[in-house]
Order: structure tokens, then C-alpha cells, then sequence
């Protein structure tokens, strides 16, 4: 694939991802809805890497690792939403988290990050124009 294809298979991933969050959320699936809304994120940030270095996009699962490569500066409030959101990468995946997380995510804990990652997705994508 070309280098605009790859971009836009990670763009339309993400997107992809972000409306089954969405869904999730309003079936009342939590954990899930955070689980996708990090894998969102994260093809998002791989797709940026891809537009600004013109290299793969590294095998990574940590958004802050990931929003690093992407060579764009972030707020300290912007670095911690990520740093929380790749939590729920290992806690929706790992039995002796699950539990715990299951519990974690209310209703009203999922809104609060929903919200705040859409803001940021919102906010992340300008970067694509400027390519």
C-alpha cells in the first residue's frame, strides 16, 4: 500500500472504532466501550506517525509512547487522559484486572472519558490537514 493508503486505513480505523465505543457506550457496555475507545486513539496516533515520518507505525500499545512519535507538543492534561485511556487496554484484557475494571466503569466514569476523547480526537485530527 501507499503511504496515503495506510493513512487512511489507520484514519478510518480509528473512526470505525470511536463510533462501536460510541455504541457500546449507549448499550450500556462500559468496560467495552472503554476498550474501544483506546484502540481509537491508537490507530489514530499510528496513522499520524505514518503522515508526519513516513515510517510504519511501531508495534505499541501506550498512547503516550505513541502521541510522542508523533513529534506534536501536548498539554500535561492531554499526556494524562492518554496515560488513563492506556489503562483500559490491560484492564479490559487481563482476568486479574478485569474485576476491578468491570467495576470502575460506570455509566459516569465512561461519560467523563468519552467526552474528553472525542475533544481530543477532535483535536488531534487537524493535524492531518496540515499534512
Amino acid at each position: 500500500m501507499e503511504e496515503k493508503e495506510i493513512v487512511e486505513y489507520w484514519v478510518n480505523a480509528s473512526d470505525s472504532d470511536f463510533d462501536l465505543s460510541r455504541n457500546l457506550f449507549a448499550s450500556q457496555r462500559f468496560s467495552y466501550c472503554l476498550f474501544f475507545l483506546h484502540l481509537s486513539i491508537e490507530k489514530l496516533l499510528k496513522g499520524l506517525i505514518v503522515a508526519r515520518t513516513s515510517k510504519p507505525a511501531p508495534y505499541e500499545h501506550n498512547l503516550v509512547r505513541l502521541a510522542e512519535a508523533t513529534g506534536i507538543q501536548y498539554s500535561e492534561d492531554q499526556l494524562d487522559l492518554l496515560s488513563d485511556i492506556t489503562t483500559f487496554n490491560i484492564k479490559a484484557r487481563y482476568d486479574d484486572y478485569k474485576n476491578q475494571f468491570y467495576k470502575m466503569a460506570t455509566e459516569k466514569y465512561t461519560k467523563k472519558y468519552l467526552s474528553e476523547a472525542e475533544e481530543f480526537i477532535t483535536w488531534l485530527k487537524k493535524y492531518f490537514q496540515k499534512i
